[in-house]
């Protein structure tokens, strides 16, 4: 298949090659973009270059990764805030799931006082909070909504994917979180949370899990390729 000019994209996160969806995440775009036919020209962005859109208004998705607590909370919620208001393609895996809960509770719902429960346990409104059974190196089963961004990747309404994840939304404010524009869209074999989309966006799809685990064993993961379709629709 014929290459497409490169699809610019950013890994919003601070890099570091021990965590194994790092050592994931380029060979996932490389699948992706090796079976949809598009030339990737990704870019690590660590959170503390992020004071302004300035620095992302050339990439054509954003991809916030693994590995929170980031070093700049801030600098991770303003590119999901970026790709939420200015409808660029959105990802958010495991710490990016968690802090794109974050960025529209705080920005969206009007939460001004949302925190994550890993840098500040006793807050009020801790809107991600220690899972019941800690998720580190672990396979479940996924039940995906019918129409849903993430079925239609799929192909399908179940998955297995693994996690490396410790926090997850607090039980007392899911209700109200996904009242609005925040949807469920995944949840896993106990029926808890696992991925959420948002309405009148284009792509912005976040899941607990880590759907790039797949291209360390040469498959191309299905959420990937949605992602990377999407960045090409974006500059199409």
């Amino acid at each position: 298949m014929e290459k497409q000019h490169p699809l610019n994209i950013a890994l919003v996160g601070d890099h570091d090659p021990h965590i194994t969806a790092h050592r994931a995440i380029p060979l996932a775009l490389e699948l992706a973009g090796t079976h949809t036919g598009h030339a990737i020209r990704l870019q690590w962005l660590a959170t503390s270059l992020i004071t302004d859109n300035a620095v992302l208004e050339d990439f054509d998705g954003v991809w916030c990764v693994p590995g929170s607590p980031y070093q700049n909370e801030a600098g991770a919620l303003q590119a999901i805030r970026f790709a939420r208001e200015q409808r660029r393609p959105f990802l958010g895996t495991c710490g990016g799931f968690q802090h794109a809960v974050l960025e529209y509770a705080r920005n969206v719902m009007g939460w001004a006082d949302a925190v994550h429960g890993e840098t500040s346990p006793e807050a009020e409104r801790a809107l991600l909070t220690p899972l019941s059974c800690a998720l580190v190196e672990t396979i479940d089963n996924l039940q995906f909504e019918a129409g849903s961004l993430i079925a239609k990747a799929y192909g399908r309404q179940t998955a297995f994917e693994g996690y490396h994840c410790r926090f997850g939304v607090n039980p007392d404010f899911e209700k109200d979180l996904l009242s609005q524009r925040l949807h469920a869209v995944a949840r896993d074999s106990a029926g808890d949370l696992r991925a959420v989309e948002l309405q009148d966006h284009p792509f912005f799809v976040a899941t607990l899990f880590q759907p790039e685990r797949a291209a360390l064993e040469g498959r191309v993961p299905p959420l990937v390729r949605g992602f990377v379709e999407a960045c090409a629709r974006q500059v199409s």
